[in-house]
């Protein structure tokens, strides 16, 4: 009885600490950015933490090591069940050192869950287990939570509870952990009763943290928006976040404004209007990502428009748009239009697949902040986009700021030159983000300026789009830089270094 006791713990606690990890780690890339040094830093910091740990059991006597591990359940389910929902609050506050919590964290989690197994396999030898069989079954039940909680995090409870939820339901489990350890060895426990009030608690602390988690990352978010949130969502690929204030709607994805309602037609007349008069009759659409359907509200104001593919990766995103009353107000309804065609899947792996060339290609894709996003401006991927293209095709890429990340911009323009496609840069000025850039690209090089509109705009007319096209002393487009491959990602840390100048 005690052996399959402390056996279901292994299996329990091992499935807390890697829980931890990955909600720490997935956190940090929401709110820090760079998914790849998040997670390589947060997990190399958690391990080495967990050696630690393990280094400081040598200092526990053996008598003493049943308690110490009912202790460190308590600690860990404690301090592990609070890391999410304390990284939320503390994230909104613009004077928390926000990068040295996070470590912080994870040193201090790290350290207490490495401390466990050595514990456990410490009593287990008190009770005569055969060293062989005791080294088995603890590594065995070790990596078997280890791949329960690997599965279940990004499919299940990320998704259905969010990451504050989630922790603080890992910490419920190392607490019951401890309480049932507690009670299963009451009679060689000199501080029994002290341990269960203890453990019941942190128990009750944990419950009710869990009972108001939403209230709580709820009001940590308003005050990190500033506009009161209608909507948010974690869908398994990011974050949703919908606010409103007056007239103005907003969508943040990650933490990241995507639109502002007030001045998103800017954006998008800019992104679409260009690349639709280039094509003297651009009847096939593809539009990579604009899962919020602006781009295609554009794309349908064209008569000649036959058939429009939007391809976004996330299908609660473009469910979103395409059934939210206030939301279709915005698109037009433009993703429930018969010519729309929704496909819901990574846009490079859709098009190794596809043979359809198109006249018009619209790449409105996130940032390349990270190495996911980074492939997507790759020379493959333009290269994979060109043969889409119809001979008198012409694509347009949403190409950052080339005013705050001049590198990441000249970076993609270099990209779309590697990949064989002759290319004109372009900007405009949105009040959200400042100078915005985009690059138009095709076989040959023959561009026009338009000079008027065959549709309605909100915004642009000759004089504007001709300062679209001219770049100013102050923002030059950097020709001195290196194309993005897949195997060097040189883009990712273009993007990073530029846009650390400018941001806190």
């Amino acid at each position: 009885m005690f052996n399959r006791t402390l056996i279901i713990s292994v299996f329990v606690v091992a499935s807390c600490g890697l829980a931890y990890e990955l909600i720490i780690a997935a956190l940090a890339s929401y709110l820090l950015g760079d998914s790849i040094l998040q997670f390589s830093t947060i997990i190399g910091g958690y391990l080495f933490a967990m050696g630690i740990g393990a280094h400081l059991t040598r200092y526990i006597k053996d008598e003493d090591a049943l308690t110490r591990f009912i202790d460190i359940e308590l600690l860990v389910g404690l301090v592990g069940g609070i890391c999410a929902l304390l990284l939320f609050i503390l994230f909104g506050l613009s004077s928390a050192p926000f990068r040295v919590i996070v470590y912080s964290l994870v040193f201090i989690i790290g350290t207490i869950v490495g401390m466990e197994i050595p514990l456990v396999m410490r009593v287990m030898n008190q009770y005569k287990t055969d060293f062989k069989e005791l080294v088995s079954k603890v590594l065995t039940f070790d990596y078997m939570g280890a791949l329960a909680v690997s599965l279940l995090f990004p499919l299940v409870l990320a998704p259905k509870l969010g990451m504050a939820r989630s922790a603080l339901l890992f910490g419920i489990l190392n607490t019951l952990v401890a309480i049932f350890t507690c009670h299963v060895f009451r009679a060689q426990l000199a501080k029994y009763k002290m341990l269960m009030i203890k453990g019941n608690i942190v128990l009750i602390a944990l419950l009710t943290a869990f009972f108001f988690a939403n209230d709580l990352t709820e009001t940590a978010e308003q005050h990190y928006f500033g506009d009161p949130i209608v909507y948010q969502y974690n869908s398994p690929y990011q974050r949703l976040v919908l606010t409103k204030y007056k007239d103005d709607t907003r969508l943040f994805i990650n933490g990241n404004l995507q639109f502002s309602s007030m001045d998103e037609a800017r954006y998008h007349e800019a992104l679409v209007l260009p690349v639709m008069e280039n094509v003297s009759k651009a009847e096939n659409i593809l539009i990579l990502g604009g899962g919020d359907g602006l781009a295609t509200r554009e794309v349908l104001k064209y008569p000649d428009v036959k058939s429009i593919t939007l391809v976004d990766l996330d299908p609660k995103m473009t469910e979103l748009f395409r059934t939210s009353a206030q939301l279709t107000l915005l698109n037009d309804n433009a993703l429930n239009n018969e010519k729309v065609t929704i496909v819901n899947e990574d846009a490079a792996k859709w098009l190794e697949r596809q043979t359809k060339q198109y006249d018009v290609i619209i790449i409105d894709l996130p940032d390349p902040s990270n190495f996911s996003l980074g492939k997507l401006y790759s020379v493959p991927m333009y290269r994979l986009v060109k043969q889409h293209l119809t001979s008198n095709g012409v694509m347009v890429v949403q190409a950052t700021s080339p005013y705050f990340a001049p590198h990441a911009f000249g970076s993609i323009n270099k990209t779309l030159q590697a990949a064989n496609l002759k290319t004109l840069p372009y900007h405009a000025y949105v009040p959200s983000f400042g100078e915005w850039g985009y690059i138009l690209a095709n076989r040959d090089g023959n561009f026009m300026i338009p000079e008027s509109y065959q549709v309605a705009t909100r915004y642009l007319d000759k004089e504007t789009t001709a300062q679209m096209f001219k770049f100013p002393l102050d923002m030059p487009v950097r020709t001195d830089l290196e194309a993005n491959h897949l195997n060097t990602q040189i883009l990712v840390k273009y993007f990073e270094q530029d846009w650390r100048k400018v941001t806190p």
